[in-house]
């Protein structure tokens, strides 16, 4: 297990089955995130009611007694564990949204490792939008030239090129060609014909992490 993949995808983005080696680092995270928040909740209360109770009593006496109490949840515990929320918040939103997903097909990405060679590729991309999410299972990367692979045969593809089209732009790679294919035999013989292209290593690796650094 690799503690630090609960705080940064940096190094894993982008591999094979990304997506689905990634949902339990989200969910570790997001527990632990609510939990330690709830336990300083606990602990103001179970601090304040002690200090106002004359009868011993155990901690989980206290601490029911104190929650049926509402003076004793105002404390300044209680203030830092609802600031606590907001990041606990925000790692569920993000588990949720990982578990929405599904890494590419085993057998599809064996074949597609194959006929990729030594094209740049990134596996398990999920591009978000204000209207819409887009999933390619995997993209290849040479120079300016952008292509990928999406199991869903109905995806939007003037969408995505208009949403990463622009992306882009803004980030200085004005000139570049993107196509989505929905048919893996396709897709392959167009990773063929990409190997066969000049390659500018810069502009790879420029677009490349233009990419990564958008996606999920």
């Amino acid at each position: 297990m690799q503690i630090r993949r609960m705080f940064s995808t940096a190094n894993v983005k982008g591999c094979e089955r990304y997506l689905d080696t990634q949902k339990k680092y989200e969910i570790i995270r997001t527990i632990l995130y609510f939990a330690i928040p709830l336990s300083l909740f606990a602990a103001g209360i179970i601090q304040t009611q002690a200090s106002v109770t004359q009868e011993k009593m155990s901690i989980f006496s206290l601490f029911l007694k104190g929650l049926a109490n509402p003076k004793s949840r105002v404390n300044l515990l209680s203030i830092v564990a609802v600031v606590g929320l907001l990041p606990a918040s925000k790692s569920l939103v993000a588990a949720i949204m990982f578990l929405r997903f599904h890494s590419l097909d085993g057998e599809i990405a064996e074949s597609l490792r194959e006929a990729s060679g030594d094209l740049k590729v990134i596996y398990d991309c999920v591009f978000t939008s204000y209207k819409k999410n887009y999933v390619v299972g995997h993209l290849a990367v040479r120079g300016n030239v952008i292509c990928g692979y999406s199991q869903d045969k109905s995806f939007d593809e003037k969408g995505f090129y208009r949403h990463i089209g622009e992306i882009l732009k803004l980030d200085g790679h004005s000139q570049t060609t993107v196509k989505v294919f929905t048919d893996p035999d396709k897709y392959r013989e167009r990773l063929k014909a990409m190997g066969e292209l000049a390659d500018d290593e810069a502009v790879t690796r420029a677009v490349t992490e233009t990419l990564k650094s958008v996606m999920l």
